[in-house]
């Protein structure tokens, strides 16, 4: 039989898992009378945690969640992860958390044994991480988006676009995207009656929400994919489509999600849906890929893709006897 600390840290850990265990089956878990686990739960309410007693034959329990929070007990893994996640948080996306989490970080080191102190700090010391350059986001106004997403509330803010134009708009909030770099909010339009995707650092949340709203079926296909081709391509002054000679694993490899979205025709083609406000800055990116390609629109990119090869073929051989020597291209300048 276990002794009475390490038994009350496995009834705890059971009771983690947000379940509900019938008291037979804590008693047969823990080697113990249903009596001595009607006693060890009363010591972890003492403690501090809810515990619910479940009705019917033979009851059961329930750890429930509080407005306060007791101890946690923690894996050697998932005390890993949560340490990495703190480091990260402290130079990551949102604004207001980097105190709180070198805070959390320190009383989190000073509660592990020291083996298990040791890996973490092993860990730390080897890992580095780049601050983000670029807008950031308050803590704040994630907390209030996903809260409208789970109470399926209207959000009303003002939105500031691409372009810097600040407009009204009210929508159906549905998910919060992260790309590494940026906050997205995904959405329904009620105005523009289509799904929109938002960068949330450009929106002013204005007070109080909406008026609850019945969910929509979501778009069809890989949400991800659709939100990269909102915050990719669409706002883009051009957008390429080309057919990639790779498979779509190969092409993703060196495509990120905040670049362009790639898209399956056959085991050994693909397509890449691009979009920049440069062709000079476009045509760089799919000829840097290394992959052949051919353009399927726009136009305009195909015929940019002739200028530079003229430009290049006559930098590379200013002699002019170079293979496919031609003379300067007309109309060969700069775009506007």
């Amino acid at each position: 039989m276990l002794e009475t600390s390490a038994r009350l840290l496995r009834l705890l850990d059971l009771l983690q898992s947000g379940r509900e265990f019938a008291g037979s089956e804590l008693s047969q878990r823990l080697g113990v009378s249903p009596r001595t686990v009607r006693r060890d739960v009363d010591k972890l309410r003492t403690l501090g945690y809810s515990v619910n007693a479940i009705g019917g034959v033979g009851g059961g329990y329930q750890l429930a969640f509080g407005a306060t929070l007791p101890p946690l007990l923690l894996g050697e893994d998932e005390a890993v992860a949560i340490a990495v996640g703190l480091r990260m948080a402290s130079v990551g996306a949102i604004t207001g958390i980097a105190e709180s989490s070198a805070q959390a970080l320190a009383k989190l080191d000073g509660l592990l044994p020291s083996r298990l102190r040791r890996q973490v700090n092993t860990l730390s010391a080897a890992l580095v991480t780049m601050p983000l350059r670029g807008p950031t986001v308050a803590s704040s106004t994630l907390t209030a988006i996903a809260s409208a997403v789970r109470d399926r509330e209207r959000l009303r803010l003002d939105y500031v676009s691409y372009g810097g134009t600040s407009t009204f708009r009210e929508v159906e909030p549905y998910r919060l995207v992260h790309n590494g770099q940026r906050w997205y909010l995904f959405s329904w339009d009620v105005e523009r009656l289509d799904w929109r995707t938002f960068r949330v650092d450009r929106c002013s949340l204005r007070v109080p929400n909406g008026p609850r709203f019945d969910p929509r079926p979501l778009p069809p296909g890989d949400l991800a994919d659709h939100v990269a081709l909102g915050t990719t391509t669409r706002v883009r002054r051009y957008q390429a489509v080309l057919t990639m000679h790779a498979c779509a694993e190969a092409v993703g490899d060196e495509v990120p999600p905040t670049l362009g979205v790639v898209e399956a025709i056959d085991e050994r083609t693909c397509t890449l849906r691009i979009g920049s406000d440069s062709l000079d800055q476009l045509a760089a990116w799919v000829a840097a890929l290394g992959f052949e390609f051919e353009v399927r629109e726009p136009p305009e990119l195909l015929e940019h893709l002739r200028v530079l090869t003229g430009r290049l073929n006559r930098a590379a051989w200013p002699g002019g006897d170079g293979p496919g020597r031609t003379s300067a291209v007309p109309g060969d300048q700069r775009p506007d």
